[in-house]
């Protein structure tokens, strides 16, 4: 056993004697070899292609009206006004109500509340509960409630049809249970 022990020992040291005695030849052999490549290889450089001529584009329609303003939008608006031969419009001069800023698939009918000759209803957006009574607004299409009973409200909205015309047209909400 001892003798497995010293040879153990030694082994490394023999493997580190080896490795010496091979590294500095090969080594100077494939310096001189990079040097004499490097001197042989011709040092080739490319023409770089001149840059694009750069032609700035002038806008001549900055005097003409922003395409997608508002105000143009009224504008062409207010002339489908004019040449509608529906009676049927809404009123867009009034005050916009809250929950007029909600499409009306996002808004949920929770209940009813009762108070001496009025009824309202309870609606849901998000995690707010509003009050509504017949004649307030509710929706984008300028919905407005016409009936409210225990398990729904009845709306009338008004939007353009593929025309441009104004119609009038039924929409509800049901009251939503509660799943638990």
């Amino acid at each position: 056993m001892t003798s497995s022990r010293g040879i153990a020992r030694l082994l490394p040291l023999a493997l580190l004697g080896v490795l010496q005695g091979c590294g500095d030849g090969g080594v100077q052999e494939v310096k001189q070899w990079m040097d004499d490549v490097r001197r042989q290889t011709p040092v080739k450089v490319e023409k770089i292609s001149p840059p694009k001529t750069f032609t700035p584009f002038t806008y001549d329609a900055k005097d003409q009206p922003d395409p997608y303003s508002p105000a143009k939008l009224d504008v062409a608006l207010a002339k489908l006004a004019g040449k509608s031969s529906s009676p049927i419009k809404p009123d867009l001069e009034r005050r916009r109500e809250v929950l007029e800023s909600f499409p009306l698939d996002t808004v949920k009918m929770v209940g009813t509340l009762q108070k001496p000759g009025l009824n309202y209803a309870l609606l849901q957006v998000d995690k707010s509960v509003y009050q509504v009574k017949v004649g307030n607004y509710v929706g984008q299409n300028f919905g407005i409630v016409t009936r409210i009973t225990e398990t729904e409200v009845e709306l009338k909205e008004v939007v353009r049809d593929a025309a441009g015309e104004w119609t009038e047209r039924k929409a509800k909400l049901e009251l939503q249970e509660n799943q638990q």
